[in-house]
């Protein structure tokens, strides 16, 4: 009969749990972050793959992917009799790829520029949360973009990462965050990679289709930490989480939405491209204190989703 204690000994269930912490203590390198030095390696791939094709695109991503999932495979092989080794490995790998503590100390900083009413420094900051043109933005708008950016990257920053870890151990971590990166830099709307990023956008949207409802279940059973009420946000997802363009962003800002009590969507600016987005939630806009309680939001989700990982992972460990 397998014991509590024995799926507690779980070495990938352990080493969630370490890097959980060491992301809570540390937060995300400031040089050398190896998702960054992943980025610059696509990018000289990226270079030498191009095409305006979809075919292109589909070799370049599955290069990249590929080449994370090996090395996880090779990680797991290597630790593979040795429980102290893999929960190390594990932990640094969760560590690397978590962005939780960084997220939430960039709302943090936002909420704060907006608190000041020191604009000038929000509109610097916005593009360290997404890549909307802050240049003509107010407070409102400045709060809306940045709740709607935590309530999105808790779910790819945080709970996406901890599960497909709890799913698949260190191959899981490190190929979901390549997935991740690579949308980010060739999954989006553009002229360039309308066709040589659909493979990485779509390859995204499948990533994330269970780590973004999860996520809505959080932020909806979360809601009374941050002020809100389970009902209300469990109402607003069910109604308006499908309403985003987005298959998945929607669920996390709806819930947002819904937790906080305020009306998320609008007119985002892109550079040169402009996108109507439908209005989720009910309520005022956003304002500076609502930035503030979407970060409380933001980590009461991801503690829960990792302590949830953890969980799933020990029982699963406990079950072998």
């Amino acid at each position: 009969m397998t014991t509590s204690s024995d799926r507690a000994a779980d070495p990938v269930a352990a080493g969630l749990l370490g890097g959980v912490l060491l992301d809570a203590l540390l937060g995300d390198p400031r040089r050398g972050h190896p998702v960054a030095l992943f980025g610059r390696a696509a990018g000289a791939l990226e270079r030498r793959l191009y095409g305006d094709a979809r075919a292109n695109g589909v070799a370049f991503t599955a290069v990249c992917v590929g080449s994370a999932a090996a090395l996880g495979v090779a990680a797991q092989r290597l630790t593979r009799g040795r429980p102290a080794a893999r929960a190390a490995v594990t932990a640094a790998a969760t560590w690397a790829v978590l962005g939780g503590t960084s997220l939430a100390r960039e709302g943090a900083a936002m909420a704060a520029a907006l608190e000041a009413g020191d604009l000038p420094a929000a509109r610097r900051r916005l593009p360290h949360l997404c890549g909307r043109d802050p240049s003509g933005l107010g407070e409102g708008e400045l709060a809306r973009a940045t709740v709607e950016s935590l309530a999105e990257n808790t779910s790819d920053a945080v709970v996406a990462p901890l599960l497909w870890g709890a799913v698949a151990g260190v191959p899981g971590l490190l190929a979901y965050r390549a997935v991740n990166t690579l949308d980010a830099m060739v999954g989006h709307r553009s002229p360039r990679y309308t066709r040589f990023g659909w493979a990485a956008a779509r390859l995204d949207d499948v990533a994330n289709l269970a780590p973004a409802r999860l996520t809505g279940v959080l932020a909806a059973l979360a809601a009374p930490l941050a002020g809100g009420s389970v009902r209300r946000a469990a109402a607003v997802l069910r109604r308006d989480g499908h309403r985003h363009p987005s298959p998945n962003a929607g669920r996390c800002e709806a819930a947002f939405a819904g937790a906080l009590g305020v009306t998320l969507g609008g007119t985002n600016v892109y550079g040169s491209r402009v996108e109507h987005r439908p209005e989720l939630g009910e309520g005022d806009r956003p304002r500076a204190a609502d930035v503030r309680r979407a970060v409380q939001l933001t980590r009461a989700v991801g503690y829960a989703a990792a302590g949830l990982a953890i969980l799933v992972r020990a029982r699963k460990g406990g079950r072998r």
